[in-house]
C-alpha cells in the first residue's frame, strides 16, 4: 500500500460513526437485491453468447470441412482430367498400331505376290530354256540310220 492510501484508511474510521451487524446485513441485502438482477440477467446473456459461440464454432468446423471436401472434388477432378488425356494417347496409340498392322498386312501380301510373280516368271523362264533346248537337240543332226 501507498503511504497517501493508508492515510486515507486512517482516517475512515473516525469520520464515520460505528456501525450495528444488523445495518451492515441490511444494507448487505439492499445491494445484493439491487444488482443481482442485473447480475443474473447478464449471467445468462453469457450464457447464451458462449452457447451461440459453441454454435458458430460447430457451424465454421462443418464449413471448413465443405472447403476441404471442395478441394479434394477438384484433385478428383484433376486426376479425372489426367485420366482423360491418358486414355486418348491409349486410343491414339491403339489407332497407330491398328495402322501400322494394315501396312504390315499390306506389304506382306505386296511380298508374297511378289514371291509368286517371280518363281513364276523362275518357272517359265526354266520351261523356256527346256523348250530351247529340246528345239537345239531336234534341230541338231541325226545321223541316219543304216538299213
Amino acid at each position: 500500500m501507498d503511504s497517501s492510501d493508508a492515510a486515507a484508511d486512517e482516517g475512515l474510521g473516525e469520520d464515520f460513526p460505528p456501525v450495528s451487524r444488523k445495518a451492515v446485513e441490511q444494507l448487505t441485502k439492499g445491494l445484493i437485491l439491487h444488482y443481482l438482477p442485473d447480475l443474473q440477467h447478464s449471467k445468462l446473456a453469457l450464457q447464451e453468447l458462449t452457447q451461440n459461440q459453441l454454435v458458430l464454432l460447430e457451424t465454421l468446423e462443418q464449413e471448413i470441412s465443405k472447403f476441404k471436401e471442395c478441394n479434394s472434388i477438384l484433385d478428383i477432378n484433376a486426376l479425372f482430367s489426367e485420366a482423360k488425356c491418358y486414355h486418348n494417347k491409349l486410343v491414339n496409340i491403339r489407332k497407330e498400331m491398328l495402322m501400322l498392322h494394315e501396312k504390315t498386312s499390306k506389304l506382306k501380301k505386296r511380298a508374297l505376290k511378289l514371291q509368286q510373280k517371280r518363281q513364276k516368271e523362275d518357272l517359265e523362264r526354266e520351261q523356256q530354256r527346256d523348250k530351247e533346248l529340246e528345239r537345239e537337240k531336234q534341230l541338231t543332226a541325226k545321223p541316219a540310220k543304216r538299213t
